[in-house]
């Protein structure tokens, strides 16, 4: 049986693991979307990804945001992060399980915890955006009640690629999704 830790990333052992996750999420990224590779770069670029892992506690650790680790067997498998996205909103970020890890529930552990972060953090919402093949991710949003939604400023309404949901604490809006 597989020994299965989730961790907030606190070490600089752990922050390493951290980025070169990332890493391999963006390089997945490449592969199961080749025709989109200028748009995955510019992504890269825009977000300044290299910066923000170079000064992780900035960016992802209290009182910036959260990252978690997933270990399986004492080695790192998968990560998830939390990070603010406006007033009583945050974003759910770069959630990746390495593909040899799949199948274990570390995915959903990491939502979870994720969620569980976000709700004692004091946020009303936590958005996500993902590409229309996360074959792995997208039903698990919508199984822990992740509803979709329109997108943020600065994506294409009509650009079906992107997937962009919400989950709101507390009581239903308009478009229903609530936890």
């Amino acid at each position: 049986m597989t020994a299965v830790e989730i961790r907030r990333v606190r070490t600089e052992q752990d922050r390493d693991a951290v980025r070169a996750k990332v890493w391999a999420f963006l390089d997945l990224l490449r592969v199961r979307y080749p025709e989109m590779l200028e748009l995955i770069d510019a992504y890269i670029a825009q977000q300044d990804i290299a910066g923000q892992l170079a000064n992780f506690d900035a960016h992802f650790t209290p009182p910036h945001g959260e990252c978690f680790l997933a270990l399986a067997d004492d080695s790192p498998v998968g990560i998830v992060m939390i990070r603010p996205n406006g007033t009583g909103v945050c974003e759910l970020n770069r959630m990746y399980v390495a593909p040899e890890a799949r199948g274990l529930g570390i995915g959903r552990r990491l939502c979870l915890m994720a969620v569980d972060e976000a709700r004692a953090l004091g946020y009303q919402t936590v958005v996500l955006s993902a590409l229309y093949r996360h074959v792995e991710a997208l039903p698990l949003y919508e199984s822990l009640g992740f509803i979709r939604c329109q997108p943020p400023s600065g994506y294409d309404p009509d650009d079906e690629r992107y997937i962009h949901m919400r989950l709101d604490f507390g009581p239903p809006d308009s478009a229903g999704g609530r936890i």
